[in-house]
């Protein structure tokens, strides 16, 4: 299909793939069983000028937005959700930067993202802080031109690989979202501990990391936009990244199918390939179908988010709860077209299902996006009746 991409979109996804084919796909098993982060590889992405493309230009990026971002996240996806998270996470560390920094900040930081430098990630869930994010524990409290920074941190992509963290802190206490603040922590501030590495499902090549911050010292001129309005930081940010991980899922999706295809061609069951069976062919049918629907709805998503459409925060909710339910679904159906083979670990299949899992979870599971987009209808025939 035609997706309108211009001329630059269409040799990112080009060279996107090259590299998920080339580079990626030969090491996506080991990497996986050894749970290890693909530096080389994101190496690779920065000489490529891939780790830029959605940072402007006078910042030494490609000048590109959500659209590029998502076009690259689905090609790498399509060979290992794992190494696509740990390239799209910078993004995530980066867009409250890109969104709300000083000039100061964004040319201390986006070029050195830009090229690869430095690696970024975005802290903010806790213990016991997920979709609640108004209730953050950690603290961020004045001293002189410092904020001192207590509290823990958890399940934090790229934790441990980031050289720097947008890290959101609590600067008072008890007022809930309205007392939230954001702050650059770099890996070296005193205080600012890595702790230990989490073993998961899926996505294992990437760095999941518990974070702590025992009296860090962060610089007052490293606070993000203004005191007490972190938490709109927060969704801002949410807003812009969400589509890429409808984009993740989109390719997660579509490479288990492409590899479960390939499988029924090849598989021979009664004398004939199991591709010639209907059985088959319309679960393959529903996959496909469902796949290009979720990637219209996350470029869509992704143009209004550039666009700065008012309505893209329930686009992006949309997009990411659609394509990650897809992904789910996709990638059960297509074990089970490959059968006893499908479950093996020596088949790339069952990776793509363990992948496909936390697309449904993070950036706000698709409970949360549900009563996002609920409460945006709600509001949108509430302005009807006026």
């Amino acid at each position: 299909m035609d997706y309108g991409f211009n001329e630059v979109q269409q040799d990112i996804r080009d060279l996107a793939r090259e590299i998920a084919i080339e580079k990626v796909k030969p090491e996506r098993a080991r990497l996986d069983e050894e749970e290890v982060y693909p530096y080389e590889i994101m190496k690779i992405l920065a000489q490529s000028n891939m780790m830029g493309i959605y940072i402007e230009e006078k910042y030494g990026g490609l000048g590109g937005g959500c659209m590029e971002l998502s076009i690259a996240t689905e090609e790498l996806s399509k060979i290992c959700g794992g190494v696509a998270v740990c390239f799209a996470a910078n993004a995530l560390g980066s867009y409250p930067i890109i969104l709300h920094g000083t000039e100061d900040q964004k040319n201390k930081y986006l070029p050195k993202v830009a090229s690869g430098e430095y690696l970024a990630a975005f802290a903010l869930t806790e213990p016991n802080v997920g979709s609640d994010a108004g209730s953050i524990e950690t603290t961020a409290r004045e001293e002189g031109d410092y904020y001192i920074l207590n509290g823990t941190k958890q399940w934090i992509t790229n934790g441990g690989a980031a050289d720097i963290l947008t890290v959101f802190a609590a600067t008072e206490p008890g007022k809930g979202a309205r007392g939230i603040s954001v702050f650059i922590v770099e890996k070296d501030f005193p205080g600012f501990i890595v702790g230990s590495k989490e073993k998961k499902l899926g996505i294992r090549c990437s760095d999941t990391r518990e974070l702590r911050f025992e009296n860090c010292r962060v610089p007052k001129e490293n606070m993000l936009g203004k005191k007490n309005r972190g938490f709109r930081i927060a969704m801002n940010t949410f807003d812009k990244s969400r589509p890429g991980i409808g984009a993740q899922a989109v390719g997660i999706a579509a490479g288990a199918l492409e590899e479960a295809i390939e499988f029924a061609r090849t598989r021979i069951q009664f004398g004939q390939p199991v591709s010639s069976f209907q059985a088959i062919q319309h679960m393959m049918a529903d996959c496909a179908m469902q796949i290009e629907a979720a990637r219209l709805l996350v470029y869509q998503a992704a143009r209004m988010v550039d666009a700065n459409d008012p309505e893209a925060s329930k686009i992006s909710a949309m997009a990411k709860c659609y394509a990650s339910d897809v992904a789910m679904k996709a990638t059960i159906d297509c074990i089970q077209i490959c059968g006893g083979n499908g479950y093996m670990r020596e088949f790339p299949v069952e990776k793509y299902m363990r992948d496909a899992k936390i697309t449904q979870i993070y950036e706000g599971t698709n409970q949360i996006q549900r009563t996002i987009i609920g409460l945006e209808l709600i509001k949108e025939a509430a302005q009807k009746k006026k």
